[in-house]
């Protein structure tokens, strides 16, 4: 058999870089890099250059297991299949449709995500989410609410049209490396770079201006800069008047703010605030990008709005270079809320509580009832399991033993299912607990679409058999749901993306023909004629009377404090080699060879106080628990305030559980803490 070039995209971040598979004999052997690609232009991040480490595993799960006492042993897949069929059918009928749980997975592609929550509404559960709840959930809330769509504005190639770069609550050199690319071409064109971020990082060390905030205080800074913006008459008062509504309440909100107590509150001199609003407001193109620096805060709805409403009284939306830019953290976590894999949302964003939701998929689906929403979030499903409510999960391809913030309590749930199952690639510390574990096909394994950050759908077709008798995702919710007496209609890829096509208005024109094409297209995409959208709210936006709402929105203090007992506040991030709950990069040899251990960051300052020195391990408590890290003592981090990366089980063992009210995202990013030395 002669060598193929496969195309295919990374299947870690969001970003959605082409790279090409070497095939032989049937196994992905190498890499060739996709020049032509208009997202990444061949370049890929060290994880990228990685993907065939954890493909080609020897851990990769190979058979279904069924858990017997401690132990798992292997069993066929029509023992498997009947298993869990039969548990979320016991269950349904004796506790009810709600105490069914489904979390669909952002690595998993288009397809398999619709069908998914498609199992679970004909089911008659509402309780679907995904991982956007612990990442991005505000993103689709908080935009949705003042755009009237919850996703990036405009594109990164649009990047190096921009004279402003604006990075608030994002480490995107490290968190989403191919990004800084298309950033470095602006600044090469001259455009001035804002950071605003409390640590040090690869992504300040490109701004002209270093906004040093204190965590917890994005709110103020924004709000300090708008006031500095209708202060000096900086505004877009023709855009204002004609394309939004609310400005009247800003500035009554802005009534009170000042230079000096923001300046105090953010920690941020005067000087500098001032100089970061001219430079946003003033220049030809502004383009704002945050990532979970903003939205992993209990105040986290309203941080994304008041980076929207900043956009909007600046007249920065709706043309080349300028916008607002969530920076997403799976492979298709955008694809998976258009799929409707969110509790508030059917596919498309038809609310889960509109009745009239409810009659369009009843007809699409041919089903005589489906559930009124919105359905359990992943954080609610977490209490409902805890209290009884949730009796059985099926979840895919996440780890929330190790994502989840305070892990004990995800653990003590998890425990009290009457039966979980895990569809994965690799025994996870989630799998561990499971009752049924389905070994599921990677990306590579597999047909189907992917939606990147920037709304691009790609399709890729299989590159190589997927690991002894592990099965694509489709194949695996099909077969359930006819053991449950339902036609999913979902035999191929190929056949689900053309239901998508019918009801998901922004994919209407995305056929497979159309998305395969390197590149794909951006949605929306409401016809087969549409060249698709790269820059969202041209001209109107997505609200019913076409304009923006400007949102008023003030600070609100983080769910814990710091105090004698627990003096240093604890954020958590990405780091460059690492991906998530490191499933996949801890298996890579080459990735692990650079970060191998949990750290925590601490200030010398600090770490003199606590006798700790370089490298030394320290424990870190908080009244969650405790975890054991490696001191590294450095300047990136303030006095007062230490960071770990979230990729070892360690760190969300101790990161607070409190939750944003709207989107129900925890706040991993303030926990109050101590460190001791282990001497």
């Amino acid at each position: 058999m002669s060598t193929k070039l496969m195309p295919s995209i990374c299947p870690y971040c969001a970003v959605g870089c082409g790279l090409y598979l070497v095939v032989e004999k049937g196994k992905a052997t190498g890499i060739e890099y996709m020049a032509e690609h208009p997202t990444n232009e061949g370049a890929l991040c060290p994880k990228g250059n990685a993907v065939l480490e954890f493909l080609n595993h020897e851990e990769r799960l190979k058979y279904p297991l069924k858990r017997i006492g401690e132990d798992f042993v292997r069993i066929s897949w029509d023992e498997a299949l009947d298993l869990a069929a039969g548990a979320l059918a016991r269950n349904k009928k004796k506790h009810g449709a709600k105490s069914l749980g489904f979390m669909v997975s952002s690595r998993c592609n288009n397809e398999e995500d619709y069908l998914m929550q498609k199992l679970a509404r004909l089911l008659g559960s509402p309780n679907v989410d995904n991982c956007a709840r612990l990442c991005h959930s505000p993103t689709v809330v908080g935009l949705g609410a003042v755009f009237g769509t919850g996703a990036m504005t405009n594109n990164l190639l649009d990047l190096q049209n921009s004279q402003c770069i604006f990075a608030i609550g994002t480490n995107f050199t490290e968190a989403h490396p191919i990004v800084s690319r298309w950033a470095q071409k602006a600044k090469d064109n001259g455009a001035v770079v804002i950071v605003a971020d409390p640590r040090i990082t690869s992504t300040s060390w490109m701004a002209d201006i270093h906004l040093r905030i204190k965590p917890g205080s994005d709110i103020d800074l924004l709000r300090g800069m708008m006031k500095v913006i209708v202060d000096e008459g900086m505004i877009d008062q023709r855009f204002i008047s004609e394309r939004t509504e609310g400005f009247a309440e800003l500035l009554a909100n802005l009534s009170d703010v000042t230079l000096e107590k923001t300046a105090e509150l953010t920690g941020v001199p005067a000087a500098d605030i001032i100089k970061a609003a001219r430079s946003y407001a003033k220049s030809p193109a502004s383009a704002l990008l945050y990532s979970m620096g903003i939205t992993q805060h209990v105040c986290g709805t309203d941080n994304v709005k008041a980076c929207a409403t900043i956009a909007l009284i600046s007249g920065q939306i709706g043309r080349p270079g300028a916008g607002v830019m969530p920076m997403r953290g799976q492979n298709n976590v955008q694809g998976n809320c258009d799929m409707g894999g969110m509790a508030e949302f059917y596919p498309g964003y038809k609310k889960a509580s509109d009745p009239k939701s409810l009659d369009f998929f009843k007809a699409a689906w041919k089903a005589d009832d489906l559930p009124l929403g919105p359905g359990l979030t992943a954080t609610e499903m977490t209490e409902a399991a805890l209290e009884g409510r949730i009796k059985a999960l099926y979840l895919i391809g996440e780890d929330p033993v190790i994502c989840d913030a305070n892990i004990n309590k995800t653990r003590a749930a998890l425990d009290k299912l009457d039966f979980l199952i895990v569809q994965e690639i690799f025994m996870t510390a989630t799998a561990k607990m499971a009752d049924l574990i389905l070994p599921a096909a990677a990306w590579a394994e597999k047909d189907g679409s992917y939606t990147s950050m920037e709304r691009r759908v790609q399709w890729i077709d299989q590159a190589v058999p997927a690991v002894g008798e592990a099965k694509e995702g489709l194949w695996i919710i099909n077969e359930i749901g006819k053991r449950l007496g339902l036609d999913l209609s979902g035999t191929s890829a190929e056949d689900v993306l053309k239901e998508i096509n019918r009801n998901v208005p922004q994919y209407g024109g995305m056929t497979k023909e159309r998305i395969s094409k390197i590149g794909g297209l951006r949605w929306p995409c409401p016809d087969e004629k549409h060249p698709g959208t790269d820059i969202l709210h041209r001209e109107r936006f997505s609200h019913p009377n076409g304009k923006a709402n400007i949102a008023s929105v003030v600070n609100r203090p983080p769910g814990e404090q710091t105090s004698e007992m627990y003096p240093l506040l604890l954020s958590t991030g990405r780091i460059v080699v690492h991906y998530n709950s490191g499933s996949m990069t801890r298996r890579s040899p080459s990735l692990l060879e650079r970060d191998f251990e949990l750290y925590v960051e601490i200030n010398p300052k600090d770490a003199a106080e606590l006798r700790v020195r370089q490298d030394d391990m320290v424990r870190v408590k908080t009244v969650r628990g405790e975890t054991e890290a490696r001191a590294r003592v450095t300047e990136k981090v303030k006095p007062g305030m230490v960071f770990m990366p979230f990729h070892w089980q360690g760190t969300n063992i101790i990161t607070s559980d409190a939750l944003d009210p709207v989107s129900k995202i925890p706040e991993y990013k303030m926990a109050a803490c101590r460190i001791e030395a282990m001497g």
